[in-house]
């Protein structure tokens, strides 16, 4: 190690590589790549969000703004979480952020330092435990099962891994990468013992609109909290409106706890651009018809790649009930690195490592079928081909 390494802060210098990149860096130039690895879609972000963006730039919106947010997008935010929760919400609780990952960082800068826990399951986006640790707190997974039925939550092991240390528990339903998604009567436990034992609740529902069973959205802890209760919500305009690139999102805190999250946001980037909350604007008085869209194409992705990789026995999965991946395994291989590694050098099939989403991810696969119809069907037949001689 180099003398300028060894004299890093541990925590920054131990912050680990992405599992997914390195393999996005192995089959980046597959002539015929299929890449189904990233958390996104594969749509352009729609032309009515372009237009609301250019025009603010045209009318010379490239000022230093409101740390909390423009007040017409706080207000949309509101107006956007009244229509799909069926209750009031003031502006004051919305707080937009660059991108849904700053919504994390601010949240965990809020309730957790060096010598704290924050709790979560596991399998997990890995950006979620990084953020953590960088803060100097320490992630504690707790692993969840997989069944036929489907992936499961032993509320009773989250709980036993709570800690006098434990200031937060880290939820994200339906989850990224198993499709899990926590029913209204786990919700309700979790936030009578996070209420009981004084700690936060950091819920990430970033995928709370895919949701495939009935309803519009996945159960919330908005169906169930009070105004002031410790939960800490998470989000952003990716997922929802195609607008990954963009990096802006919302964190939704109890209005009291405004000057500290504006705060934070100015030490950290002073704000996110205007012309950018414009186009999220658009997006939430505008962009309901494409959302519906972008879900409708979701369910058909989910079925062309369980009806297609139901061909090879070798594979195990169990049906998603939530966001917009199969988390997956092939029968008799536990090595999830290698796995996407040869598949996408032999196929040109790029998928995520279950083991990039932590220990209980090893051995799967995630596959992202918010995508077009051709190309899972492409992968689909690849993938089931490229297995049968395993």
């Amino acid at each position: 190690m180099s003398d300028l390494l060894a004299n890093l802060r541990n925590e920054a210098r131990l912050a680990p590589e992405s599992g997914i990149v390195e393999v996005i860096n192995a089959g980046r130039e597959h002539k015929d790549l299929i890449p189904l690895w990233a958390g996104e879609g594969d749509l352009p972000t729609p032309g009515f969000i372009c237009d609301a963006a250019k025009a603010s730039l045209d009318a010379g919106e490239t000022f230093y703004t409101y740390q909390r947010g423009i007040p017409d997008l706080r207000k949309a935010l509101a107006d956007y979480h009244a229509r799909t929760y069926g209750r009031t919400f003031s502006p004051e609780r919305f707080f937009v952020t660059g991108s849904g990952m700053q919504a994390i960082q601010i949240a965990v800068q809020c309730v957790a330092g060096k010598g704290d826990e924050v709790v979560y399951p596991s399998p997990a986006w890995p950006n979620l435990a990084a953020a953590v640790e960088i803060m100097g707190a320490q992630a504690v997974p707790v692993a969840m099962t997989q069944t036929a039925a489907g992936w499961t939550l032993d509320l009773d092991r989250i709980f036993s891994a709570i800690t006098p240390r434990t200031k937060a528990l880290f939820l994200n339903s339906p989850c990224n990468p198993t499709g899990w998604v926590a029913s209204a009567h786990e919700l309700q436990e979790i936030l009578e013992e996070c209420r009981k034992r004084g700690i936060w609740i950091i819920a990430d529902e970033v995928y709370g609109r895919f949701h495939f069973g009935e309803g519009s959205k996945a159960p919330s802890f908005y169906d169930l909290a009070d105004e002031d209760d410790k939960i800490l919500f998470v989000n952003t305009f990716s997922k929802n409106w195609a607008m990954t690139g963009w990096r802006i999102g919302w964190l939704s805190a109890p209005p009291s706890m405004g000057q500290v999250i504006e705060n934070l946001i100015q030490y950290s980037t002073s704000g996110v651009p205007v012309f950018s909350q414009r186009g999220a604007l658009a997006a939430l008085e505008q962009g309901d018809a494409f959302l519906d869209a972008q879900i409708a194409r979701a369910k058909d992705g989910r079925r062309i790649v369980m009806e297609g990789l139901a061909q090879a026995p070798l594979i195990k999965m169990s049906v998603p009930d939530g966001a917009f991946y199969l988390f997956f395994s092939v029968d008799g291989i536990s090595d999830a690195r290698n796995l996407a590694l040869d598949l996408v050098r032999e196929t040109g099939v790029g998928l995520a490592p279950g083991s990039a989403f932590g220990q209980a991810g090893n051995g799967f696969l995630r596959l992202c079928f918010a995508r077009d119809t051709a190309h899972l069907e492409a992968a689909v037949a690849r993938i089931v081909k490229w297995v049968a001689p395993c």
